[in-house]
């Protein structure tokens, strides 16, 4: 019984998981929160940098990390789809880079996997408001 139960109080208690894109059959991350100055700062600063994040569209780890940026930031990060099926799938990189889970963020040629706050990419970053 206790193996049931798991599954399903940590699907009920993601409350993101609802919201993911997957389950309106459509192949990409739909963002809904808004964004602010300076997490908009940030993610043009990211990309200008060379700082990649690689993605799922699927994955509720990757839309909470998403959802952190807002919308209006998140059009300016450079994401690189990984899943087959999903827009714009850059499935053959994400194998040759060697991508274990995601989200995971390439950051001067290393790859950090999972979710990270805005403050601590910026310090890994060297951004500065």
């Amino acid at each position: 019984m206790k193996r049931l139960l798991t599954p399903l109080l940590s699907f009920l208690t993601l409350s993101n998981v609802v919201h993911s894109s997957h389950l309106y059959n459509q192949r990409e991350l739909i963002v809904t929160s808004e964004s602010n100055k300076d997490s908009i700062e940030l993610a043009k600063y990211l990309t200008d940098n060379g700082v990649v994040k690689y993605s799922a569209y699927w994955c509720p780890n990757c839309l909470n990390q998403s959802e952190l940026f807002g919308k209006q930031a998140y059009k300016e990060l450079n994401v690189v789809e990984c899943a087959r099926d999903g827009i714009n799938s850059q499935t053959q990189l994400c194998i040759d880079k060697k991508i274990q889970g995601f989200p995971t963020w390439e950051i001067n040629g290393k790859l950090i996997l999972g979710v990270l706050s805005l403050k601590e990419l910026s310090n890994l970053t060297g951004f500065k408001k």
